[in-house]
């Protein structure tokens, strides 16, 4: 019985929340160099989240959990509204290693995970064998049932309306690096059946510098059922300019469950950031959607505040709160990578 077939289904991460799960960063090799920079922003995101809701942390041992509790502290967050889950993990990708909660349209009260088997982004970062198993750990601790797909899928790769829709990127879903032996069309199967959605739409491209090989969350957003947000690149000699572009096209002639076309709303992408003559894949639409509030990362860039004001543009009811990333970005990722959702 696939979770679908049993009325479970995957919620927007605009729907409310629960807690927001987190695996405290402690990967030395994700931010080489710069792990200790990346605190202060971190510190100031979870502060943001518990104004509004729980934050689940997994911590490798009691150490780091002390570690944690000093610096959290220090940064005047809410202890009340922190708890703290010995889950040792590798890496700190809470997105992409972490349970997806799924809820019941038969039950209310029923909640379940899905634990998708994980490989750090096509076996790019062994090893990844204690982050593979996190969906399953919180699912014991919880009480609730785990669904084993037994396929390759992150959490970053997928984006949903709420309604029915899951959209993914071809460049992550259909790499030989994930399902080899997987179809398209077998790959929107198991979307269908784990997630409990009805339609899945698919864009091609990643951004520039996005080890992930073409997340989602990097380039393509709901804000409601009908609504994206999706990057453009302004500088058409940017090597993302013709990428979004082709990716804008796409969504153009998109169509929902209901015959609807999408509403595009065109979000800059920040000034190019480079560290060591790396190209890092900054984007705003790495945003996370927590209970009343948006978090965005922002880079120290001229468009930050043209983009934070486009994304206060689709969440008129929420703050949005703008949290430097700058540094955290070395490590390849932003806040909806470090963050997973529990729906209410």
């Amino acid at each position: 019985m696939t979770p679908k077939s049993l009325g479970y289904y995957f919620p927007a991460e605009f729907a409310p929340h629960k807690a927001t799960w987190l695996s405290w960063p402690h990967k030395e090799a994700s931010w080489p160099g710069k792990i200790d920079t990346i605190f202060p922003s971190y510190v100031a995101f979870i502060k943001t989240l518990s104004r509004f809701e729980q934050v689940n942390i997994n911590v490798v041992d009691e150490a780091m959990q002390q570690r944690a509790t000093s610096m959290l502290g220090e940064g005047g967050v809410d202890m009340g509204k922190v708890g703290f889950f010995l889950h040792p993990t590798n890496d700190a990708w809470c997105r992409d290693h972490g349970p997806a909660f799924l809820l019941n349209k038969l039950d209310p009260n029923k909640k379940a995970i899905v634990d998708w088997n994980y490989n750090a982004w096509g076996n790019k970062y062994p090893p990844f064998d204690l982050d593979d198993v996190i969906p399953t750990l919180i699912g014991k601790h919880l009480g609730l049932q785990v669904f084993n797909p037994g396929i390759i899928m992150e959490g970053g790769s997928v984006e949903f309306n709420g309604a029915g829709t899951v959209m993914t990127s071809t460049a992550c879903l259909l790499n030989p690096n994930r399902n080899p032996h997987l179809s398209q069309a077998e790959i929107e199967q198991y979307l269908m059946d784990y997630y409990g959605q009805d339609q899945v739409l698919w864009v091609d491209e990643g951004i520039v510098g996005d080890d992930t090989d073409g997340h989602i969350d990097d380039t393509v957003r709901f804000v409601n059922e009908d609504t994206v947000i999706t990057v453009i690149e302004e500088n058409k000699s940017d090597d993302n300019y013709a990428l979004l572009q082709h990716n804008l096209k796409q969504l153009q002639a998109m169509r929902l469950l209901n015959g609807k076309q999408l509403n595009i709303v065109e979000l800059p992408m920040p000034d190019p950031v480079i560290w060591e003559e790396q190209m890092l894949p900054a984007s705003y639409a790495n945003f996370y959607i927590a209970n009343n509030q948006v978090v965005v990362p922002t880079f120290r860039s001229d468009k930050d505040d043209k983009a934070l004001q486009i994304i206060q543009s689709c969440f008129p009811e929420r703050e949005i709160v703008g949290i430097d990333s700058s540094d955290i970005i070395w490590g390849l990722g932003s806040f909806h990578c470090l963050s997973q959702q529990e729906p209410e």
